[in-house]
């Protein structure tokens, strides 16, 4: 196909870049980018504050077309920072950062890609002076990470981001998140501090008519701070040293696939329980939390439909298109067989027939099973959460180091690659609404029924 001639109003690029056919020719002839910077020129020139909103908005549309279409390469690029790294949205766990430490480092393994890298740091690695020098510059990089004790190698930036968007897609927490740059080991960051709507909103912004010419009222806001300090998250491995030698793709692909799913394993879980104390603090012990209790006569590990209907309600209600229920396996069972009752009959709630498959919502919100989550009958075995208002910060350096020690005798080598993150709640705590009902929070767990 030829090339495209890229219009240059705002209707006719968004019906351009709708286009599957047209965008795939656009890639191919290295016209894509052109065109998204055309679109976002002309909607920046109607809405100047929208530049962000395009940014994620196009990230996301295009991540899903090459998804779709097995664009490999694509998808590689884009997370390697193509399209000016395309979105960095906080708010949806931007992956690839230009201004990261490792980001000066990409260029250098360009070519040889991941497997390249872990060979170079590799203890067995015949050193000569390329090499020797690439290994000094990532030790100086790792070093300059802002912790240099822990010694080892600095991955460079689109390793981190590849390796980090691949444990995405099996963490709980992060895609939901909002997440924060962490450009130094401790960030403070301004917290919502907030208790009522009664008389003002964000902890003291209030609204008042005022005639023409009248007196402005004279009143302060209040904001609290949170601090998000950059622990360390260790995942390690032992990997056969011919597989290193032997076959370099293969070994790329482990690292690939048990990597990224470990650290995202272990992230999780403490995003979700952690106790603050030298890891994140989790969203399930947020002071914020409102519990809402079980029925009164309710059985002992049973969820009844009063149960969801009661949590829903004590949801913020900004969150109620945002909010999903994370629950326990074992929840499935109460989830499947809840049905309402209606006078001496009754009739199922959200498993209709044994057909198709079970629906992936409760009230029109995602349910999301995880075994993060305590087990049926505990408090918090079934959660409703707007994860938007839980932080992480994100130090978005990653170190990995290799050692022929551990494992000497069984022909081995250990890698140790460390991440640095932290996790807090942002609401400090439950709102009481302006029409004074019950408390209100985007966390809401359901409690304990022994």
């Amino acid at each position: 196909m030829p090339k495209i001639a890229i219009p240059a109003t705002q209707s006719e690029l968004e019906e351009l870049l709708s286009d599957g056919a047209k965008v795939q020719n656009l890639m191919a002839e290295g016209q894509f980018t052109d065109a998204v910077k055309a679109y976002a020129t002309a909607f920046a020139k109607k809405e100047t504050d929208a530049a962000q909103q395009i940014q994620e908005q196009v990230q996301a549309e295009i991540r899903a077309y090459l998804k779709e279409n097995d664009q490999g390469k694509g998808l590689e690029r884009l997370n390697q920072g193509g399209i000016d790294a395309v979105a960095k949205s906080a708010r949806h766990g931007a992956m690839y950062n230009a201004k990261a430490l490792g980001a000066p480092l990409d260029a250098d393994y360009a070519e040889s890609g991941l497997s390249g890298f872990l060979k170079d740091i590799w203890h067995n690695t015949y050193q000569d002076a390329a090499v020797a020098a690439r290994r000094e510059s990532l030790k100086a990089a790792a070093a300059s990470s802002g912790e240099p004790a822990s010694g080892g190698f600095l991955v460079p930036e689109a390793f981190r981001a590849d390796l980090l968007q691949l444990s995405l897609e099996r963490g709980v927490v992060r895609g939901r998140a909002r997440v924060v740059p962490m450009e130094t080991a401790r960030v403070v960051y301004p917290m919502l501090d907030v208790t009522s709507h009664a008389e003002n909103v964000f902890g003291g912004v209030q609204g008042y008519w005022t005639p023409e010419s009248g007196e402005m009222q004279d009143v302060s806001a209040t904001f609290g701070r949170v601090a998000l300090d950059a622990w360390k998250l260790t995942a390690f491995a032992n990997v056969p040293n011919e597989l290193i030698q032997d076959s370099a793709l293969a070994f790329e692909q482990f690292i690939r696939s048990a990597f990224p799913e470990a650290l995202a394993y272990f992230e999780d879980d403490a995003f979700t329980n952690g106790n603050g104390a030298g890891q994140p603090l989790g969203w399930r012990r947020a002071e914020s939390t409102v519990v809402v209790a079980k029925e009164s006569g309710q059985p002992a590990d049973t969820i009844v439909w009063e149960n969801i209907v009661k949590m829903y309600s004590r949801m913020l209600p900004q969150s109620l298109s945002t909010a999903v229920w994370i629950v326990s396996p074992d929840v499935f069972p109460e989830l499947a067989t809840m049905a309402l009752s209606v006078g001496t009959g009754g009739s199922a709630i959200w498993l209709n027939n044994g057909v198709s498959g079970p629906p992936a919502t409760i009230l029109g919100r995602p349910v999301v099973i995880t075994e993060k989550v305590p087990s049926l009958g505990n408090q918090g075995d079934i959660s409703f959460v707007d994860l938007g208002y839980y932080l992480i910060g994100d130090r978005q350096a990653l170190t990995v180091e290799s050692s022929p020690h551990y494992r000497f005798q069984n022909g081995e080598t250990s890698y140790k690659f460390v991440s640095r993150v932290d996790g807090r709640p942002w609401l400090k705590s439950a709102i009481t609404p302006r029409n004074s009902g019950p408390t209100l929070s985007p966390f809401v767990q359901l409690a304990e029924r022994a």
